[in-house]
């Protein structure tokens, strides 16, 4: 691997662990309404396990509750045992056509639970980003023994590689800050 292959390769997947982080913050609520709550739920459609999204429209027609509309009313009673098996601690109220979830408040013990859990979410993260630098410095160190990178070229490389570290730790720090905040206010 040449500088250039590094460096990309070290950028595309440290933004991929941000953007692993990202899509995680969607599903942690905040106590109100969000399509991105019922992402992680699986309902059983024809003997496999499917995303909700795919098989529902999913809206937000009021800040404290959740519409899902499915395309198929047969999987009503799919959806609405999925979405009591989930962890959500919501209650689907199925009134023949739609579900509606009301999401309600959160107290002071379950916010201060939401954001332990983003804390761990953004070190996972934080750790990714880590795990992507020492491989990035490994290729470098090899492209030098290997003699395709002069000894200034390998440090440079390096230093590069400790610069994107910064950057994409400080998107991980603000991004949980951010969604830390939102779980905590009233």
């Amino acid at each position: 691997m040449d500088q250039d292959e590094i460096l990309m390769d070290a950028e595309e997947r440290m933004e991929k662990a941000v953007n692993v982080l990202g899509n995680a913050l969607k599903g942690i609520r905040t106590g109100r309404a969000n399509p991105g709550l019922v992402d992680s739920v699986r309902v059983e459609f024809y003997g496999s396990p499917t995303p909700l999204k795919q098989i529902a429209n999913i809206s937000v027609p009021e800040p404290q509750q959740i519409m899902i509309r499915p395309f198929d009313m047969t999987t009503l009673d799919a959806i609405s045992k999925a979405i009591i098996a989930s962890e959500l601690g919501m209650a689907p109220n199925n009134d023949g056509r739609v579900i509606r979830l009301n999401v309600p408040p959160l107290s002071t013990e379950r916010r201060k639970q939401m954001a332990s859990r983003i804390k761990e979410l953004a070190e996972e993260a934080r750790v990714a980003i880590r795990n992507v630098r020492r491989d990035a410095n490994k290729h470098a160190d090899t492209a030098e023994k290997e003699k395709t990178l002069s000894e200034d070229d390998c440090k440079q490389t390096k230093d590069q590689v400790q610069e994107l570290t910064k950057k994409y730790e400080g998107l991980v720090n603000d991004r949980a800050a951010s969604k830390e905040q939102e779980v905590m206010e009233n």
